[in-house]
């Protein structure tokens, strides 16, 4: 349990360093001189370098462990935030930007494969990551405004610095913190049997000879992905939000706090992560659609809904690819949901301002959920269709 406190408190401050920067970067470049057609590039480009990151991380994990690629990430991100707090042009800014894409693009598969392999059983694995999906949430609800405020108290060059050495100091608690080697030698001893009987390494023998994830799969996170940036491209651009920055912040608060509330329901991780993902993903396609035909639920009690559905969502998917998947390829599976996360997020908000004119967006959104549904080879997901 101490491993999984640290992997969350690394999870958190990234998070929480990368949210912290959403409301402070357009500004940041603004000071610059950026164009806005620019500023988009610069925040875009992050999802891009997240590619290869991905890539690289999901066999580097798999034959070097977790804990290198922890501490490196880092401590590396936290250089290059040092580098952007003295950056004085626009393009100096994408490529750090980009640089800072790359290298924080370890991070996620290396802890999410440490927290699948430190599970006692299945139910204890869906736990921790829903555990995940909790700190990412916390650091989305609190971060945008904290990085609002360390701006308006300290300027933009000292809090690049402040969030820069955030991240130094925890990379260094990273290689005292995480004792990867004991503990996955431990798990080894300890952990052959959960708690009905079941032998895990046969299990996980059992998924890598027999069950192999088909390419389909990963649309669902990448339309997952791309609705929600779509969501993100359309919320600022709302007459009520236009008018109001703080209107605009409300709105985001809002879904960041229905995710909280649905993972906040542990018992939810008892029900089979199969079908937490389709009946989540199914969900949020019916609000998408709602908000398409301008249904009479209000906006705010809409994007209450939306959250929940992610909060059921993303700790599931996570938990589905680990339940299925040998313990040997958890990184490079996990790598794989962190591109179509990527490629989502890019995807999104593209699609939304060149079709919003001639379509709603929102019935984009509901289009690519219930597209990526209905490609969705069931058949392939016969064993963790049953509840634990």
């Amino acid at each position: 349990m101490r491993t999984a406190i640290w992997l969350y408190l690394f999870m958190f401050v990234a998070f929480f360093d990368l949210h912290a920067q959403y409301p402070i970067l357009s500004p940041f470049a603004l000071s610059m001189g950026a164009a806005p057609s620019f500023i988009g590039l610069i925040m875009g480009v992050y999802s891009l370098t997240h590619l290869p990151g991905n890539l690289i991380a999901g066999y580097g994990v798999d034959k070097y462990g977790s804990k290198k690629f922890i501490v490196f990430s880092l401590i590396v991100a936290g250089i290059i935030l040092l580098f952007q707090s003295n950056v004085k042009d626009p393009w100096h800014l994408l490529y750090i930007r980009s640089i800072s894409g790359f290298v924080l693009a370890f991070l996620s598969p290396a802890c999410l494969t440490l927290l699948a392999r430190i599970a006692r059983d299945r139910i204890h694995q869906s736990k921790l990551m829903a555990g995940n999906g909790l700190v990412h949430t916390l650091a989305s609800v609190v971060s945008p405004a904290a990085g609002a405020v360390l701006v308006a108290k300290i300027g933009f060059t000292t809090a690049f610095s402040v969030l820069g050495w955030i991240l130094i100091i925890t990379g260094i608690l990273a290689i005292f913190g995480v004792k990867e080697k004991e503990l996955l030698a431990q798990g080894r001893e300890n952990l052959l049997l959960d708690p009905h009987g079941h032998n895990l390494a046969l299990e996980e023998n059992d998924h890598s000879d027999g069950v192999s994830i088909p390419w389909l799969f990963f649309l669902i996170p990448m339309a997952l992905s791309c609705s929600q940036g779509i969501l993100f491209f359309e919320l600022p651009l709302m007459q009520s939000a236009r008018d109001s920055i703080l209107t605009s912040g409300v709105f985001f608060t809002l879904v960041s706090l229905g995710a909280l509330l649905s993972i906040s329901f542990w018992f939810l991780n008892r029900v089979s992560p199969f079908i937490r993902t389709i009946g989540g993903s199914v969900a949020l396609a019916v609000v998408f659609f709602g908000l398409a035909i301008q249904w009479p639920i209000p906006l705010t009690v809409s994007l209450f809904l939306i959250g929940m559905a992610k909060g059921i969502i993303y700790p599931a998917l996570a938990a589905l690819l680990a339940s299925i998947t040998s313990s040997s390829r958890y990184g490079r599976v996990f790598s794989l949901l962190s591109i179509s996360y990527s490629v989502g997020a890019f995807i999104g908000p593209m699609m939304a301002g060149q079709l919003r004119d001639h379509i709603s967006s929102y019935f984009i959104a509901f289009f690519i959920l219930m597209l990526a549904l209905s490609l969705l080879p069931l058949r392939t997901f016969k064993s963790p269709v049953t509840t634990t």
